[in-house]
């Protein structure tokens, strides 16, 4: 059967070989999935789908038999631990052993066994979760009961067929074939994935649309060729090929994902594609990131001179040993040690064995315990930032994520901070505030008064701090002019953000269900003048239809207006949901049409024959009979009533009318009650703010999206009631076009209609050119200008600015578009591209009809969190997508950027005037600070400038960033940071941007901004940390040294590709200057505190030999040379580096000058590292001979003398430590009081000096 199934698809049956050679090739590129069903009883070598992971998922990394290799397999890759094993080994040996081999292998094995039972514990952990999902229940086709049937997760693979039910977890990727919802859509929520709690739509593969009666998976003949399993969750690409040789593309919104979980649908079929291991969900489950610290990487040179110290401390007294052994000559000593034969060892063999037996005398220089104590101490570290409730985020009830654990230190030395804008330093709370339709600017005051409101309701629980008036000049360069005027906004004050904590709360209550949902983003006041335009249009275009008028005949900024409105709320992805019921989609359709999916299907739809009166009440009804005909389980469409109403408005139409057959609206609707399926407002599912604060504005105007589905979406207006537009092709918005267009057939005018909406630098350029030889060319050309003039105020005002334009398309330029794109989307090879073109085809020439201006709060203590992490000497970039102006006016807002700062603005066409411009700006740093006095806000700058130096990050003699030439501020948009980020400019780029006290980098992509990061860090070779709330940051934060995400409105895959996660922008001030500074204090003194007692400790056994020929004796009891750092000296220093203060957490924030000690590393140094080892030996020295003279002519034994010597130096060690603690806790007291009574002898002598 199998055999017999795959030459119907089409493929030959070649030799095993041969077949083998050619498919190797295609393996390497995509995945075939073929049906189960059909290869049941074929053997395990004949299903095609055997290679394939199944759905089993095991995230453990032992099994019973493999634990114990496997795990010191893995903790050996620690060179640390390879050494000490080496050194207990090497204590087995009887020639150089000096201690007790059993007791030498207690330290060693005490910590294997500590990690060993701590990794067991976690993988156990691993394992009942894993046993938990794999045991989940989905149902699943049998064939052999030719029913669904209930499964374990473990048990789906690839090519099964799984029906999905609401509200159930889906267990592998599996491909949409089919659903129960009438419109064949499917929704699902996210939030498992990338935390977005909105839904999303998937809908049906296309050719399984059209299906008259339920999925009948033994029907199913197709075969599915799709890319390999990959992590990127936001594309899928792919074809499914028929019996009868026909492709349809395959995309993102035919698959659902494992973890999502299925809304707003009874039912769903799908055949899995991606299993277990192989799901995009499980490659992107990366755990908790592994990175190593600046203190570390310093701290392992450190480990690295401790050994040469070793060596050499054991070569010289492997060589003090050989002297003296050869002056004895052939008269040896009675205590000579003879070879395993019984002979007498030569001075040079003796020397040997000598040097190893020191090895494992000092082997106490390399301390066993740092490692480990090490990672307890950023544990608990980490523990104590989690508690701190000053970073808990009451509004969001959640506080801040530590994804990586061991590069707390590192918060500390942070030099260059590169921040995204929106939702990382503004609210992400999109509110509509202004617009111009038609050339017409309308300034919705009492809108700005409302939100005035929330302000002064949140100004008695945050300082708000506003600076009136207009900037004065400054000097700029830019490729247009040398000196450029920028304006800043009337006040800050617009962009604090709004509401107060108590309606927060409320509206987060209210949007419990619904994202960009709050009182402030939706309850918009329309204006007054463009509400009364919007319902005199309406009227006349009512009055229009009633009298069989054209529509063609109403005033042209009328018409612009009532466009305008139907933009905003069509030209989205908006899910509209009921209100009691979030979850459940609004159904009411007028009309039952499928969607254009082939070019036979548009002539169909569009002959002439269609658009005669003649033909209206037929092609109606039969299309409404033919749709109500489906399936029993999809009978929520139009009730018999509404059809009935609908074939009767149609036999009423008079021949020639513009009322075209689509017409939805019944003749008893009197144009004034709204439309609400249940009591309450409908609730918008919106994908991003920006599209739910348009939707929520074209609302407060009366122009509703009440109803969405894939053919059509329903609108109500004033005085016309419902409107159904024919929904014929959506072109979604995408970071390359920065644009999203649907096509849409108007129900008014009949019409093919391009509504087009995105960023006002992409559309101005799309517009068609206006003729001036005509009032209508001159009028429209004016409507541009004045546009243009409004936007740049918008962006002053630092409004996130939209353009919204259409085109009316003729039957003939649809259709010929519709075949290249259709050709294009089942494209194979660079089919990106050719969708790419395609779009452009239809979005150009448009017709421009307004453009709106959209406000994004600033997060509470934005601007003194900026203010304060400058004083701290950290350099801010802001790396954003937002249009230059706009980004301007919010960096001043957010004191980024100062009033009195001269700004150097960077706008270039090429390469080459980029270059030019870099040159001229270096220059004029060169020019107007280098050869000009030094005045108080001048810095200090050698005078051979070159653009390739690298200067230190800060200076002690200076509280500000002392390498900024002056108060300058680099504004540069994208199309010029791509040249710049060139090889051959980058390092001119770096000395004009290192030269300014504030970077702000327009309109760039993901790309650019990991590339900015990369470039400063390798190249200025400092600390960098990035932070960014959204996916478009992601690739910024895995290249920095620190990665920040903000848990915010665009999801959480900021937070998961994160090595740190915070609520807010303004947590940021305390992380850094307090917590950072306290841990990266901590461990740096700590670090060199181990290096300091270790060296002192083996220094009393290295000054001992020198009293015993070098023969590698101890006056020191083994017990205390083996648990000296596992016991003796262990607690006090975790206690110090876990608790210790050196400044107060209050003090920290009001002088963040004093975070410059850890961008200089003054608190571990390497020279440092050698004042301590000196003065170890030193101390080691005074407390060695001390007890020497004391018992110089007593008659005790060996370990008499040397017990006070160890307890002395217990006691100065543990002393140090209290000299250098600067927060003395009960903690602290009881620690040193252990460890100094635990090395009390029995003997009376030893008390009288431990007391």
């Amino acid at each position: 059967m199998a055999r017999h199934s795959e030459e119907d698809a089409g493929m030959a049956k070649a030799p095993p070989a041969a077949r083998q050679r050619k498919k190797k090739p295609k393996e390497n590129k995509t995945r075939t999935v073929h049906a189960n069903i059909l290869h049941d009883c074929a053997k395990g070598e004949e299903n095609p789908n055997r290679h394939y992971a199944n759905n089993k998922i095991k995230t453990t990394k032992y099994t019973v038999l493999s634990f114990l290799p496997k795990n010191l397999f893995e903790q050996f890759h620690r060179f640390a631990n390879v050494y000490f094993v080496f050194i207990a080994l090497l204590n087995f040996v009887p020639v150089v052993n000096a201690f007790q081999p059993e007791l030498a292998l207690a330290p060693v094995v005490f910590i294997l066994s500590v990690t060993a039972i701590k990794d067991l514990w976690e993988d156990y952990r691993r394992h009942r979760s894993d046993k938990e999902i794999n045991h989940m229940d989905c149902l699943v086709y049998s064939r052999a009961e030719r029913r669904y049937v209930e499964k374990y997760w473990k048990e789906v693979r690839v090519g099964d067929f799984i029906r999905l039910r609401c509200n159930e977890l889906l267990p592998a990727d599996v491909l949409l074939l089919s659903s129960s919802d009438p419109d064949r859509l499917c929704h699902i929520e996210t939030a498992t994935l990338d935390g977005e709690t909105n839904l999303k739509q998937r809908q049906v593969v296309r050719s399984f649309y059209d299906l008259d009666c339920e999925f009948d998976p033994l029907k199913y003949n197709s075969i599915i060729e799709c890319e390999k399993p990959n992590n990127d969750l936001n594309r899928f690409r792919g074809y499914i090929i028929h019996r009868s040789g026909r492709r349809d593309a395959l995309y993102k919104e035919n698959l659902l994902l494992r973890g999502c979980t299925i809304r707003n649908t009874e039912e769903a079929v799908g055949i899995v594609i991606y299993a277990g291991h192989e799901t995009k969900a499980m490659l992107n489950n990366n755990g908790p990131r592994y990175k190593r610290s600046k203190l570390e990487r310093q701290m392992n040179v450190d480990v690295f001179w401790c050994v040469i110290i070793l060596l050499v401390m054991c070569l010289f007294a492997a060589v003090g040993h050989g002297l003296w052994m050869f002056q004895y000559g052939d008269n040896r000593p009675v205590f000579d040690v003879l070879s395993p034969e019984g002979t007498n060892l030569s001075p040079i063999m003796s020397a040997i064995y000598l040097f190893l037996t020191m090895i494992i005398v000092f082997q106490v220089l390399i301390p066993i315990s740092l490692f480990v104590s090490i990672e307890i101490v950023k544990i608990c570290q980490v523990y104590f930032i989690h508690q701190d409730m000053d970073l808990y985020d009451e509004e969001t009830d959640s506080h801040l994520q530590c994804r990586a654990l061991n590069i707390t230190e590192d918060l500390g030395q942070m030099q260059y901070i590169f921040s995204d804008k929106t939702g990382t330093l503004t609210e992400n709370k999109m509110v509509f505030r202004r617009c111009t339709v038609a050339g017409v600017e309308y300034s919705h005051d009492a809108n700005a008064r409302r939100l005035a409101m929330y302000q002064e309701m949140d100004s008695e629980e945050e300082e708000c701090m506003s600076h009136g008036g207009t900037l004065p000049r400054r000097d700029s360069v830019t490729s247009h002019q040398s000196a450029r005027v920028v304006l800043r906004s009337q006040s800050t004050k617009s962009h604090r953000r709004t509401g107060s904590r108590a309606e927060a709360k409320r509206a987060s209550i209210l949007s419990k269900h619904t994202a960009f949902s709050s009182p402030m983003e939706k309850d918009i006041t329309p204006d007054p003048k463009l509400l009364d335009k919007v319902n005199d249009c309406s009227s006349q275009m009512d009055f229009m239809r009633f009298h069989s008028q054209p529509i063609s005949q109403l005033p042209s900024d009328l018409s612009d207006i009532i466009d305008f409105f139907i933009a905003l709320t069509i030209c989205n992805t908006v899910v509209v949901s009921s209100p009691n019921q979030p979850r459940h989609k609004v159904r009411m359709r007028f009309e039952l049409k499928s969607p254009v999916k082939t070019i036979e299907d548009f002539i169909k739809r569009f002959t002439p024959s269609r658009l005669t009166s003649g033909s209206n009440s037929s092609s109606s009804s039969s299309l409404i009979t033919n749709r109500s005909s489906n399936k029993g389980c999809s009978s929520l469409l139009s009730s018999p009533s509404a059809e009935s109403t609908l074939t009767k408005l149609h036999e009423e139409q008079p021949s020639g009318g513009l009322e075209q057959d689509f017409s939805p609206i019944p003749p008893s609707y009197d144009g004034k009650a709204s439309w609400n399926l249940e009591e309450g407002e409908l609730r918008y599912e919106a994908e991003s703010p920006d599209e739910a604060a348009l939707v929520y504005a074209a609302r407060a105007y009366k122009c509703s999206l009440v109803g969405r589905l894939p053919d059509q979406v329903i609108v109500e207006l004033p005085h016309l009631g419902k409107l159904s537009f024919e929904l014929l092709h959506t072109l979604g918005f995408d970071s390359t076009r920065k644009r999203m267009s649907v096509v849409v057939r108007h129900p008014l005018t009949d019409q093919i209609t391009v509504y087009t909406k995105g960023a006002d630098s992409v559309i101005m350029d799309l517009i068609k050119p206006p003729d001036t030889g005509n009032s209508k060319g001159k009028r429209q050309k004016k409507i541009v200008c004045r546009t243009q003039h409004y936007l740049n105020l918008y962006a002053a005002d630092g409004l996130r600015t939209l353009c919204i334009a259409k085109k009316i398309l003729s039957k003939e330029e649809y259709a010929c578009w519709l075949q290249r794109h259709l050709a294009a989307e089942t494209a194979i090879q660079g089919r990106e591209e050719l969708l790419f073109e395609s779009a452009l085809r239809l979005e150009t020439n448009l017709h421009l009809l307004g453009a709106t201006g959209i406000e994004d709060r600033l997060q509470d203590g934005v601007p003194e969190t900026i203010a304060s992490l400058r004083k701290a000497g950290l350099q801010i970039w802001v790396l954003t997508g937002d249009k230059q102006e706009t980004a301007v006016n919010i960096a001043y807002a957010c004191k980024l950027l100062d009033p009195e700062e001269e700004l150097l603005t960077l706008n270039a066409d090429s390469q080459e005037a980029c270059a030019l411009l870099l040159e001229e700006s270096l220059h004029y740093i060169q020019a107007k600070f280098l050869c000009s006095p030094s005045g108080p806000t001048t810095k200090t700058f050698n005078t051979n400038f070159s653009p390739f130096d690298i200067y230190s990050s800060s200076s002690p003699s200076s509280q500000s960033t002392p390498f900024l030439v002056h108060r300058l501020g680099l504004v540069i948009d994208g199309r010029t940071l791509a040249y710049a980020l060139d090889k051959s400019l980058e390092d001119k780029f770096l000395a004009v941007a290192r030269s300014c006290r504030s970077v702000l980098c327009c309109r760039s992509t993901p790309l650019q901004k990991s590339m900015v990061v990369k470039l400063v860090r390798n190249k200025l070779k400092v600390m960098t940390l990035a932070i960014g709330d959204g996916a478009n940051d992601v690739s910024m934060i895995q290249v920095a040294d620190v990665g920040v995400g903000i848990s915010g409105q665009e999801g959480m895959q900021a937070v998961m590709a994160s090595d740190f996660a915070l609520p807010r922008f303004r947590y940021l001030q305390k992380l850094l200057l307090v917590h950072g500074h306290w841990c990266y204090s901590r461990l740096a003194n700590m670090i060199l505190y181990f290096f300091y007692k270790n060296a002192m400790f083996v220094a009393l056994i290295f000054w001992y030999q020198f009293y015993c020929g070098f023969s590698g004796s101890a006056m020191i009891d083994q017990w205390y040379l083996i648990f000296f750092n596992l016991m003796f000296s262990a607690f006090p220093q975790l206690i110090t580096g876990t608790l210790d203060k050196d400044v107060s957490a209050e003090t920290l924030q009001q002088l963040p000058q004093l975070y410059v000690n850890g961008q200089n590393s003054e608190e571990y140094k390497p020279y440092m590292f050698w004042m301590n080892m000196i003065d170890a030996f030193y101390q080691s020295l005074v407390c060695f001979f001390i007890p020497y003279f004391a018992y110089a002519d007593s008659d005790v034994d060996l370990f008499t003398w040397g017990t006070p010597i160890t307890t002395l130096a217990l006691f100065t060690i543990l002393l140090h430590l209290g000299t250098e603690t600067k927060t003395w806790r009960q903690t602290d007291y009881t620690a040193s009081q252990h460890a100094n009574t635990s090395t009390s002898p029995q003997s009376s002598d030893m008390l009288l000096i431990n007391c």
